[in-house]
C-alpha cells in the first residue's frame, strides 16, 4: 500500500533529522574523548616540568610578577599619553620666535622666545657655577635617568624633620620638563606628566644638553631667564667672570627666584648663598677652607631699583604672537618687535595693590592667590596680574585658571533677556521659590523679596530671577514644558555669553544661569567690555602693531573691523542696571568719586571664588581671589576684597585723563566738568593715565627736577609782598572719606551642592 506523497516526505524529513542528531551526538562524544585523551597526554608531558617546594613558590611569584608587570606597563602607557602629546618633532624649536615687546609709549619692556642667551657653550660656563647648581638642585644628576628616588627620599626625610627651609625632590631634568612643556600648576596630573617628560628628555638628550638647556631657560627673577642674563642683571658682568660667592647666589635662585632675588631681599639671598656653599662642601666639590673667603665676603649685586616687570602679561602676549605666526598672519618672519597696549604705571599699581591686599588680608581671609585683567573697552590689554608671585609660580591664573564666576555671570543672562525683547530694566519680576526637577535655588538667608523691578533684582543679585528668565526665554520659543523651556533658555544664554567673548565651553546645567560653569578672568573682562564700548565684541589683544627685523609693519590691530553683538538699547539698559549694582547694591566699594562705574560681584559655592568685574567708559577690570586647590576662603565675598582691589587700582588710573561716559547713561560729574572746560584738561592720549605718559626713567628725572624747582621757589613764594602774588594756592583734596562698607546683599543657591552665585 503506497503512502500518500506528503506523508512520505514527512517520514524522510524525520529520518534525516534523527540521522543528523545521531551524527552530532557521536561527534561530540568522539570529540570529548579525543580532547580528554589529548589533555591527559599534555598533563603527562607537563608533569616532566613540575616543580615543588621553593621552586614552585618562585615560579608562582614570577608568573604573578609578569601578569602584574604587563598590567602596570599598560597603565603607564595610558598615563604617559597626555605627556607625550605635549612633545613634537620640533619641540626644541617651538620658541624659535625672537620677540621684543614695547609698551604703549614705545619703551622696551621685555623679550620672549629665543631671547634666552645661549651664546656660551657648556664648557664655557664657570666650573663653580655648574658645581653650585648640581650640589644644590640635583647631586645625582649624572647618575639617575630623569627621576632621582634617592634624592626624593632625602628631601622627604629632611622636610619631615622641619627646622627651617624645605628641599625639593624634583631633579634638574624634571624641572626642565616643567619649564619647557608645563606650568607651575599644583596638581597630580602635572606631576605625572612631569615624570614621564623627564624620562622622555633623558631618552632624547644627553646629560650635558639637559644641563645646558636648564642653565639657559630657567627663570631667575627680575624678568631674566638663564644664568648668563642673570649674571649681567644682578652683578653687571659676564657669567664667566663671576666669583664663587656670586655663583652661589645665582645657584640659589633656581628654585625660588623671587624670594631670593638679591635686589629684592639681599639678606635672604646671602643666607641662601651660604647654604649653597655648604652644599658644595657636602657634595665634595670644594673644601671647607675654600668657601671661607666667600662666606666672609658675600656677593653684592649692582645697585638696581625694582623694575616694573609684566611677566604674566608678556608670557600671554608671546603666546598670542606665536598663535598669529602659526596661522600665517606674520608672513613667516621670526624676529619681531611688538608694540603692546601695556601701561606700566597701571601694571605697577595693579601689582602693588594685589600684593598689599594679600599681605594684609590674605591670612585673615584664608586666601593665597589673586588675578586681575585690565582692558581698554576695545579689548586692548592694559595690565595683567596672573598670581601672587611670578617667581613662585608662572601659572597664569588670569588666562589659564578655570573658576566658577558666581553671580558675576548673571549679566549674560540679563543681556539675553533684554535682547529677547521680553524684558526691560523696569519689568516687574517675582522673587519666589522656583524648581527645575528636584533642584531649587534659594537666596542667601532663605528669604524672598516678592515683586521687584528687574534692575533691583540685578542690584540685589537675587538668584531665583535668572532661573525664571531662562524658563521665560524657552517658553517664548513655544515650549510649554518647564524643564525643557529652561534648557532652551540656557542655550540662548550660552550663545549670548559666547558671542560676547567667553571662550570656555559652558556646560549646560540647571545652575548655569547663576554662575556654576567655569570661566577665566580674561573672559570675564572681555565679556563686560561689550557693555563699556557700546555693544561691540572686544577680543583681548596685546599687539597693536608688529614690525619685522627690517622695521616693516606686518600687522596692525586697527585693520580688524569690530563686530557688533548687542544693540545700543540693550547696552544702555545693561549699563543702567549694572551701575545700580555699584551705587546701590553689592559693589559699592568699587565707587569712584564723580565717575560712573558699573559692574557685578560674585562669590561661589563654599566661598571658593570671589569676583568683581567692573568698568567705566575708559577701563574694564576683572578681579578674582581664591586658592589654587579650590579650598574655601574665610567667607570672602566679591563685594569685599575684589571690589576694593578694583577701586584701588582704578582710582589713580582715572586721574588726569579725559573721562568717558558709559553708553546710555547720563554723563558723570567729571565728564560734565571737562565738557564745560572745553576739553582743556584732556591729555594728548585720552586713554593714557597721567602717571604713564612718559617712560619710567623720564618720569623719575622730571619728578626730581620738579622737586628741585619747588625747593628753589619756596622762599620766594613765602616772602611774597602784599598786593603782589599771593601765597601758593592750596588745592582741595579729591580724596573722599572712606565710608563704612555697606553690608552686602548676599545671595546664594542653597541646595544639595551648597551655595552658588553669591554676589
Amino acid at each position: 500500500m503506497r503512502l500518500p506523497r506528503l506523508t512520505a516526505i514527512k517520514i524522510r524529513i524525520e529520518r534525516a533529522a534523527l540521522a543528523f542528531d545521531a551524527w552530532v551526538n557521536a561527534s561530540l562524544y568522539d570529540g570529548g574523548r579525543s580532547t580528554g585523551e589529548a589533555y591527559e597526554r599534555f598533563q603527562r608531558f607537563m608533569s616532566r616540568f613540575a616543580v615543588r617546594g621553593w621552586k614552585r613558590i618562585g615560579l608562582d611569584l614570577t608568573s604573578e610578577a609578569l601578569t602584574l608587570g604587563t598590567g602596570g606597563i599598560l597603565l603607564l602607557l595610558a598615563l604617559a599619553q597626555p605627556a607625550f602629546q605635549l612633545t613634537s618633532d620640533n619641540w626644541l624649536k617651538q620658541q624659535d620666535l625672537a620677540v621684543t615687546f614695547l609698551d604703549r609709549y614705545g619703551t622696551e619692556v621685555g623679550r620672549r622666545g629665543i631671547k634666552h642667551d645661549d651664546s656660551l657653550s657648556l664648557d664655557q660656563f664657570p666650573d663653580i657655577m655648574i658645581k653650585a647648581l648640581i650640589s644644590t638642585e640635583d647631586r645625582r644628576f649624572y647618575d639617575h635617568y630623569g627621576i632621582d628616588p634617592i634624592g626624593t627620599l632625602r628631601a622627604l626625610v629632611n622636610n619631615s624633620r622641619g627646622g627651617g627651609g624645605t628641599q625639593g625632590g624634583s631633579s634638574i631634568t624634571q624641572q626642565l620638563a616643567k619649564n619647557l612643556f608645563l606650568t607651575n600648576e599644583r596638581s597630580l596630573e602635572r606631576k605625572i606628566n612631569e615624570a614621564f617628560l623627564a624620562f622622555w628628555l633623558e631618552s632624547h638628550l644627553t646629560k650635558n644638553e639637559i644641563l645646558k638647556l636648564y642653565l639657559d631657560r630657567a627663570y631667575m627673577g627680575g624678568g631674566t631667564f638663564g644664568a648668563v642674563a642673570a649674571a649681567d642683571y644682578y652683578f653687571g658682568k659676564p657669567l664667566k667672570d663671576i666669583s664663587l660667592a656670586e655663583a652661589a647666589m645665582l645657584a640659589g635662585l633656581f628654585k625660588a627666584p623671587t624670594k631670593y632675588a638679591p635686589h629684592v631681599n639681599l639678606p635672604a639671598a646671602r643666607a641662601r648663598a651660604a647654604d649653597v656653599l655648604h652644599n658644595m662642601v657636602e657634595a665634595g666639590f670644594v673644601t671647607e677652607g675654600q668657601i671661607q673667603t666667600a662666606l666672609r665676603n658675600p656677593a653684592t649685586p649692582v645697585t638696581r631699583t625694582r623694575d616694573i616687570t609684566a611677566d604674566y602679561y608678556l608670557d600671554w602676549a608671546f603666546g598670542q604672537v606665536k598663535a598669529m605666526a602659526d596661522s600665517g598672519k606674520l608672513r613667516g618672519d621670526r624676529v619681531l618687535v611688538v608694540k603692546t597696549p601695556l601701561d606700566l604705571a597701571v601694571q605697577k599699581r595693579a601689582d602693588d595693590v594685589v600684593a598689599d591686599i594679600l599681605r594684609k588680608s590674605g591670612d585673615s581671609s584664608d586666601v593665597d592667590e589673586a588675578a586681575m585683567v585690565i582692558l581698554d573697552p576695545d579689548g586692548a590689554l592694559r595690565a595683567m596680574v596672573g598670581g601672587a608671585d611670578y617667581g613662585e609660580s608662572q601659572f597664569n591664573r588670569a588666562t589659564d585658571a578655570m573658576r566658577q564666576p558666581g553671580s558675576s555671570f548673571k549679566p549674560y543672562v540679563y543681556a539675553a533677556a533684554l535682547a529677547s525683547g521680553l524684558f526691560k530694566p523696569d519689568t516687574t519680576v517675582v522673587d519666589s521659590p522656583v524648581c527645575i526637577g528636584n533642584w531649587c535655588p534659594q537666596n542667601y538667608g532663605r528669604s524672598y523679596t516678592g515683586r521687584v523691578p528687574m534692575w533691583l533684582a540685578v542690584a540685589k543679585s537675587i538668584n531665583t530671577i535668572p532661573i525664571k528668565i531662562s524658563i521665560a526665554l524657552g517658553k517664548a520659543m513655544g515650549i510649554s514644558h518647564e524643564a525643557k523651556a529652561a534648557k532652551a533658555g540656557r542655550a540662548k544664554i550660552i550663545a549670548m555669553a559666547h558671542s560676547m567673548g567667553v571662550t570656555a565651553p559652558l556646560i549646560d546645567t540647571v545652575s548655569l544661569p547663576i554662575g556654576s560653569d567655569e570661566v577665566t578672568v580674561i573672559d570675564q573682562a572681555a565679556g563686560y567690555a561689550v557693555f563699556a564700548n557700546g555693544g561691540f565684541k572686544a577680543k583681548p589683544y596685546a599687539a597693536t602693531e608688529i614690525r619685522n627685523s627690517s622695521g616693516e609693519v606686518i600687522y596692525r590691530h586697527s585693520d580688524e573691523a569690530p563686530e557688533r553683538v548687542l544693540s545700543p538699547q540693550v547696552v544702555a539698559d545693561m549699563n543702567f542696571m549694572l551701575n545700580k549694582v555699584v551705587e546701590e547694591g553689592t559693589g559699592r566699594r568699587a565707587q569712584l568719586e564723580g565717575i560712573k562705574v558699573a559692574g557685578k560681584s560674585g562669590t561661589t559655592n563654599a566661598y571658593r571664588d570671589a569676583w568683581f568685574v567692573g568698568y567705566t567708559g575708559n577701563y574694564v577690570g576683572a578681579v578674582w581671589y581664591g586658592n589654587d586647590d579650590h579650598s574655601s576662603t574665610n567667607k570672602l565675598t566679591g563685594g569685599s576684597l575684589p571690589a576694593q582691589t578694583w577701586h584701588d587700582v582704578m582710582e589713580p588710573a582715572h586721574q588726569g585723563i579725559e573721562i568717558k561716559g558709559l553708553p546710555g547713561l547720563k554723563d558723570s560729574p567729571k565728564v560734565v566738568a571737562q565738557q564745560a572746560a572745553g576739553g582743556a584738561t584732556a591729555p594728548t592720549d585720552p586713554n593714557a593715565s597721567a602717571f604713564g605718559k612718559l617712560s619710567r626713567r623720564s618720569f623719575e628725572v622730571i619728578g626730581g627736577l620738579n622737586g628741585l624747582f619747588r625747593a628753589a621757589e619756596r622762599p620766594r613764594v613765602e616772602t611774597g609782598r602784599a598786593g603782589g602774588t599771593s601765597g601758593p594756592r592750596t588745592g582741595s583734596s579729591n580724596d573722599r572719606a572712606s565710608a563704612a562698607a555697606p553690608r552686602e546683599v548676599a545671595d546664594g543657591a542653597r541646595s544639595v551642592g551648597g551655595r552658588i552665585g553669591v554676589p
